[in-house]
């Protein structure tokens, strides 16, 4: 081993059982922990549960539980599901765990002896439900980033200097573009460092479950700086044991760090300061991924929209639902997952593309050669088809290793899936069953010829999803001949390996066709779990779906009754804060058929992407407005138009007569943002 790779998942919050969202982050890292391995990398893939915080705290008492067991239960449905699954994490980190509570509070006091830490108070507004001290007025104002109320938070804390950071968090920036991926996260992260950064609170004192402050135990550390700091405590980081200071000089720094879009500011402002003030190297990438959209709604509890792993688990199994995620979705932006879509493309890719491929070339082998692989035939029979297949797999070798690299699964998938086009058209075209009706010496040559060809491509295509698909292609490795999938070396693979005379291993199917049946029997068992009573959800996470509201600060009187227009017909400000206008981007825009008036477009509001059809057709042409930022109003009841659920209204001015004309800025405004 010449290398070695440490990639993490995010710890994910134990706020509500693991779904398709968290399945989709850890199967996207397994993937490539396992290709990092066959490449010959010593690599390390850590995964876990993040346990602390008032947002626990306050369930756990809800619920008639202490926060441990609380975090006990649910952390252990992530195992489990982990486990069934076969993700190959080498460690689960749990933030209760004394060991990530020891190594958080030494580098607190690193952080502290380095001069960056310093005690204060805070007053002003809190989120509970995203942990975050917030920019906002007033009790119950909203959260800028989920729109729930937010409390009034007034506490002694200890701060860290963030704002000393801001001229070296954008060199990092530019001096290592790679840094954070995609492009348009950087971009915003950019522009928030930017904006200016204010120091951070990072403790508590109002609550008690956390890390307590060393020294001061009075105050628990803010979960965040708790939580982060798992990517360095699992590899030995402020440990005294020697080799656990030894994995932490063998691993850190992370090579990627795989995180969802809507924790970027944590993971890109935050995290490398710390490391920075704690003379820590930095990871090389922070890679983020989009959301995954039920239906073209963003799965969240309050919609009764989430879809269970274990659903597509018992109907399709853990390939099925692994290659569609990657192959749906370009990774790093927002895709769709439907029962529809995912069934659709196990059929078109899996039972019909390499399922088949697999079947009928080992079929006619061990039908035509006593399942043995064929001898090709000499060059005197060798035709240009043959050629051109063996120049093809040379090229999808070099090609979906690129792609896979830069983390663009789905291209790359694509690439291979190509290829398996290609040698099912070859098969088609060179009718081997034909062929094996014969016995002269010339067409038992070109049998041979044609199923060594369609094998060794079936070999090549297998090697390069294994990390993809790891148990269908565990068995056709298997039906091969070939032994153990995880010992071939990946680096070596190339044309011409397949061995002439083995012995193929027993023939079966792998990706057994699904019919309509499927997407009804998952469909079922959906509205089943969410039917049946205490079921839907753990008792934690029917709690945490709601916003959580503190006794000493209630709701404003404006959020539990409407406000009466004053005498003239003026509104008042309360009146007004009910509308959340935001600064969104257009991703995609294109007319709506039957409407000369109306365009579909997709705009980026940062947390999420929302449909909205508009009227502005006649003023503007689709493609102009692709990267434009506009204002939409974010929290209006949806409506259909022509068939289409318009979720927001995009501002413009329409004077009489004349055309629509969008509301724009002349200064650069981060996505998302709130009009005030």
């Amino acid at each position: 081993m010449n290398k070695k790779f440490y990639i993490t998942t995010p710890i994910y919050y134990v706020n509500a059982r693991p779904h398709i969202g968290h399945t989709y982050t850890t199967i996207a890292c397994d993937t490539i922990a396992r290709r990092q391995r066959m490449l010959g990398a010593d690599t390390f893939f850590l995964t876990g549960t993040d346990e602390h915080g008032q947002k626990i705290e306050r369930a756990a008492q809800a619920a008639g539980k202490s926060p441990q067991e609380l975090t006990d239960e649910v952390s252990a449905q992530f195992r489990a599901l982990w486990k069934r699954m076969g993700i190959t994490n080498d460690d689960f980190i749990r933030t209760t765990e004394d060991r990530h509570k020891r190594r958080v509070q030494e580098l607190f006091r690193t952080l502290r002896d380095n001069g960056y830490i310093y005690k204060g108070t805070y007053t002003g507004q809190y989120c509970v439900f995203d942990e975050l001290y917030v920019d906002a007025v007033g009790p119950g104002a909203p959260c800028p980033e989920c729109g729930r109320p937010t409390e009034t938070v007034k506490e002694e804390n200890y701060f860290f200097k963030l704002s000393e950071f801001q001229n070296k968090l954008l060199q990092l920036y530019a001096e290592h573009p790679e840094f954070i991926r995609p492009e348009t996260r950087r971009n915003e992260v950019i522009s928030f460092v930017r904006g200016g950064l204010r120091d951070l609170s990072i403790s508590r004192s109002t609550f008690s479950w956390g890390i307590p402050v060393p020294d001061d135990p009075k105050h628990v550390i803010y979960v965040w700086l708790d939580a982060l700091a798992n990517y360095i405590t699992a590899i030995g980081y402020g440990s005294s044991h020697e080799g656990a200071q030894e994995a932490f000089k063998k691993y850190w720094p992370a090579d990627l760090q795989v995180i969802g879009k809507e924790i970027v500011r944590f993971h890109c402002v935050y995290w490398p300061a710390f490391l920075m003030a704690a003379g820590l190297p930095l990871p090389k990438t922070i890679m983020a991924h989009g959301w995954l959209l039920f239906e073209e709604s963003k799965m969240s509890k309050s919609r009764g929209n989430i879809v269970r792993t274990e659903t597509i688990l018992d109907v399709l199994g853990a390939d099925a639902l692994r290659y569609f995620l990657l192959r749906e979705v370009v990774f790093g932006q927002d895709g769709s997952f439907s029962f529809d879509a995912l069934v659709q493309r196990y059929n078109a890719d899996l039972a019909n593309g390499l399922g088949n491929l697999a079947s009928r070339t080992l079929t006619m082998i061990t039908r035509y050669f006593r399942g043995e692989v064929p001898y090709p035939s000499a060059a005197v029979s060798q035709r240009a088809a043959d050629s051109a297949i063996a120049e093809s797999a040379r090229r999808v070798i070099v090609e979906y290793s690129t792609l896979v690299d830069q983390y663009q699964f789905s291209r790359a998938l694509e690439v291979a899936w190509g290829l398996i086009a290609a040698v099912d058209k070859y098969i088609v075209e060179n009718e081997p069953w034909a062929l094996g009706e014969k016995q002269d010496e010339e067409s038992r040559s070109r049998l041979a010829t044609i199923l060594y060809t369609s094998a060794e491509t079936l070999r090549i295509v297998t090697a390069l999803t294994h990390p993809v698909i790891p148990d269908a292609t565990s068995k056709i490795w298997a039906q091969l001949g070939l032994g153990d999938i995880r010992k071939f070396a990946l680096s070596d693979l190339k044309w011409g390996q397949l061995q002439l005379g083995a012995k193929l291993g027993n023939v079966e199917a792998v990706f057994p066709r699904a019919d309509k049946s499927a997407i009804e029997r998952m469909q079922k068992m959906e509205e089943q779990e969410r039917s049946a009573p205490g079921t839907t959800e753990s008792p934690q996470a029917a709690v945490l779906s709601t916003p959580v509201q503190s006794p000493a600060q209630p709701v404003a009187a404006s959020a539990l009754k409407s406000t009466a227009s004053a005498p003239d017909g003026k509104i008042t400000i309360d009146d007004f804060a009910k509308v959340e206008l935001r600064v969104g981007q257009v991703k995609t825009a294109e007319k709506v058929k039957g409407a000369d008036k109306l365009l579909r477009l997709e705009v980026d509001l940062g947390s999420e992407v929302r449909q909205v059809v508009a009227g502005i057709a006649e003023s503007y042409a689709p493609e102009s407005l692709i990267g434009r930022k506009v204002v939409i109003v974010a929290n209006l009841a949806p409506r259909k138009l022509r068939g289409l659920e318009s979720n927001g209204m995009i501002v413009a001015a329409s004077p009489e007569g004349g055309k629509a004309v969008l509301a724009s800025f002349l200064e650069d405004v981060p996505i998302g943002t709130r009009l005030k």
